[in-house]
């Protein structure tokens, strides 16, 4: 009889330059989800820092670096700011939509509009219609793609503003990646709506997290994450409070909740 578990494999990638950091080198440990267990492993993972993309798990192994840090927004004690509140409230018309993990020409297009005008020169720029698929649909965990929309209009679905690809945790739930009309002034804010939206769909369906990937003292594509408080990091003796003088993992206390 074959054990109901088997411990994943891990590797490790080359060295390739750092998105994120001028002049670092970026290395990544990865594993595959396969198999009826793949959940259980993606929510384990999830807890010390892993991220998924499509049916790999990977987290940062930059030798000499720690800069990319884990974070999560507490879901049930974040208390949106007045700048927040008055986001909520400027699109508080859109349509919100959790839909199965299916890639559809319009999304592909949205994702083509908001690459074109926040990273035209990123790795995702060349992505043709089968690698958004790929991004959308192999996922072998439970995932979704909640979609934003203006109001639908005599039956017809309304203007499609945002997307965002999500894994639903046990413990919370996981933006993968989010894209948005970026280049609209009539739909400012678009991106930390999503995000506020996610939080505030997490509190209702009773998770206490919120992951937002990894965030990087230093970088400016970065520094959004940090606005969403109560926030913790994992840092080497677990999940904290975000320092938010120092904006480091703060010491362990009370307050800590540590990997499972």
């Amino acid at each position: 009889m074959s054990a109901p578990f088997r411990f994943p494999r891990f590797f490790v990638t080359s060295p390739t330059p750092c998105p994120y950091l001028p002049g670092r080198q970026e290395r990544k440990v990865f594993t595959e989800l396969t198999g009826q267990h793949a959940g259980e492993l993606n929510d384990a993972l999830g807890r010390i820092g892993f991220r998924r993309s499509q049916s790999v798990a990977y987290r940062p192994s930059c030798a000499g670096c720690n800069a990319c840090v884990s974070v999560r927004v507490v879901a049930d004690e974040f208390r949106p700011n007045a700048t927040q509140r008055k986001l909520l409230r400027r699109h508080s018309d859109l349509e919100i939509n959790a839909c199965r993990p299916w890639a559809t020409d319009e999304q592909f297009q949205l994702l083509r509009r908001y690459l074109k005008a926040r990273h035209p020169e990123g790795g995702m720029a060349t992505m043709d219609e089968g690698d958004y698929a790929d991004m959308v649909e192999q996922s072998p965990v439970t995932s979704y793609v909640i979609e934003y929309r203006e109001p639908s209009v005599d039956g017809r679905k309304g203007r499609l503003v945002g997307a965002c690809i999500t894994d639903q945790q046990a413990d919370g739930l996981s933006m993968i990646y989010s894209f948005f009309l970026a280049d609209d002034d009539s739909r400012p804010g678009l991106g930390n709506f999503i995000i506020l939206d996610h939080i505030l769909r997490s509190r209702r369906a009773g998770l206490p997290y919120v992951y937002l990937g990894y965030w990087v003292k230093g970088s400016a594509r970065m520094a959004y994450k940090t606005r969403y408080k109560p926030i913790e990091a994992l840092g080497p003796d677990g999940w904290a409070l975000l320092d938010e003088e120092r904006e480091v993992p703060a010491a362990p206390a009370s307050r800590v909740h540590e990997p499972a």
